[in-house]
């Protein structure tokens, strides 16, 4: 399923989950310094979207169109793999936990580099994240289906012939944006449908499959288990969870 259809199918509500998180919103921002106008790619509803940069957004979904503020920035319906606009015509391109819905990532990483000179990618690395309690304890399925859509951190230099900058960005305890690794530290929002639709890993499999995990989840919260093992991450204010900034500085390399 294409990205705009699978928007299209489950994306109601989501801006209500995924609301943009100021620590990661100040690590993007931060990613973007020197940059004035940002394109930003697969950009859903309007989360980091910075207000004091000249944004301009491109998404394929209607629904996640419709969803954007009044006051975000203008957005033209489009994919990644053909931008419509002219080379070098922003100074940075950002792509936010979208890299794994495009039907061509190869394609689209060179669209960001012809039409600017930094790229901005937030991405998630399996190869860390399958550490991550909700994957190991209940849903292993979703380490299987994510390393097919998550490609490896080694592919962007591949890909674009020079070795991009690697920021970690831990994920705070309170996190307000509904991505997988959000409720580490807040285990029964797992258990709630409708954060579970603001997590595109859900959308892999039919939910019956999801089932067997959510009762062990709901059991091991009930009689304890959770607690006895994981209890020490209650102390912790935020987690690498294999989440990572990719930033791509092109001008540098020519």
């Amino acid at each position: 399923m294409s990205a705009s259809a699978t928007y299209d199918a489950h994306g109601r509500g989501y801006a209500r989950v995924r609301q943009p998180d100021p620590r990661i919103a100040a690590a993007l921002r931060d990613a973007l310094d020197g940059c004035r106008t940002v394109l930003n790619v697969g950009a859903g509803a309007g989360s980091y979207e910075p207000s004091d940069l000249e944004v301009h957004a491109v998404e394929p979904s209607r629904e996640m169109i419709r969803q954007r503020p009044a006051d975000a920035a203008p957005c033209t319906q489009g994919q990644a793999e053909a931008l419509p606009f002219a080379d070098g015509s922003f100074d940075a391109t950002t792509a936010i936990l979208t890299l794994h819905h495009w039907r061509d990532p190869r394609r689209g990483l060179a669209e960001l580099r012809r039409v600017s000179r930094r790229a901005v990618i937030l991405t998630w690395d399996p190869a860390v994240g399958d550490a991550f309690w909700l994957i190991r304890d209940y849903f292993p399925a979703i380490i299987e289906d994510d390393l097919r859509r998550f490609p490896p951190l080694s592919w962007f230099a591949e890909v674009w012939g020079l070795d991009p900058e690697l920021r970690v960005v831990p994920v705070p305890h309170d996190c307000v944006d509904g991505f997988l690794g959000a409720y580490w530290r807040r285990p029964a929002a797992y258990l709630d449908p409708e954060v579970r639709r603001g997590i595109s890993s859900f959308y892999a499999r039919p939910a019956e499959r999801w089932a067997p995990g959510l009762a062990a989840l709901a059991r091991d919260l009930e009689d304890g288990a959770w607690a006895r093992r994981h209890g020490a991450l209650l102390e912790r204010e935020a987690l690498d969870l294999g989440y990572r900034l990719v930033i791509a500085r092109f001008d540098a390399a020519s």
